[in-house]
Parts: structure tokens; sequence; C-alpha cells
């Protein structure tokens, strides 16, 4: 991911959570918040509803993937994270980049 690092501290999650603005879909929540850096943050949340660490990591990979094809069209300065909702785990990687995508779009996240 060029503009991307990686969002790994508790503060931030907790920020995005609170502060965030919200978009939702029956599979994942994206919380966006800018963050004044010439870069973008991003994280990603799948929690132990999903199942076990294989399951997690799955979705977990998904969800990377494609963010990691939107990325090049994202504009800088945001931190970003997305939730994986239980039935994220039914979704295939297609189900997972379209509602990115439109998530992204109705965010106000696109170039």
């Amino acid at each position: 991911m060029k503009n991307t690092v990686s969002l790994k501290q508790n503060m931030f999650f907790k920020r995005l959570y609170y502060r965030g603005k919200r978009q939702h879909s029956h599979i994942l929540v994206l919380h966006s918040m800018p963050n004044g850096l010439m870069y973008n943050r991003f994280g990603i949340t799948v929690g132990k509803k999903i199942g076990n660490a294989v399951k997690r990591n799955r979705v977990r990979r998904h969800i990377y993937e494609a963010f990691r094809l939107y990325e090049p069209t994202i504009k800088t300065g945001y931190d970003i994270v997305i939730v994986a909702r239980v039935f994220a785990l039914d979704a295939e990687f297609e189900q997972h980049q379209k509602v990115i995508g439109i998530m992204l779009k109705k965010a106000g996240l696109f170039i």
C-alpha cells in the first residue's frame, strides 16, 4: 500500500469509533476520520464472534486485499478502520470488494 500505513494503537481505534464517520452494511462497518497527515492509516477489526483464527484471518485477508485494490483512488490524510460483522464470514471476496467500494464512496473518500 503506497500511501497507507497500518493502524495498530488502541487509542487510534477508540478515537475512530467515537468521533469518526460511520458507513454500515450487512457485512462490514467502515469508520473514517481525517488525521491531518500526508498519508492514510488503515486498520481491520475482526472479532471472535466470526469464528476461530483461521476464519478470522481469511476475512481479514479478503478485506485487506479489497482495500488494497481501491487504495490508489482514496484521498490521503484519513484514518480508516473496517470492522467485520458476523455475516462477513459467509461473503465471498467479490462481495467484500463491492461493499468496501460502496462504503468508501458514501464516506466521500474517493479522489
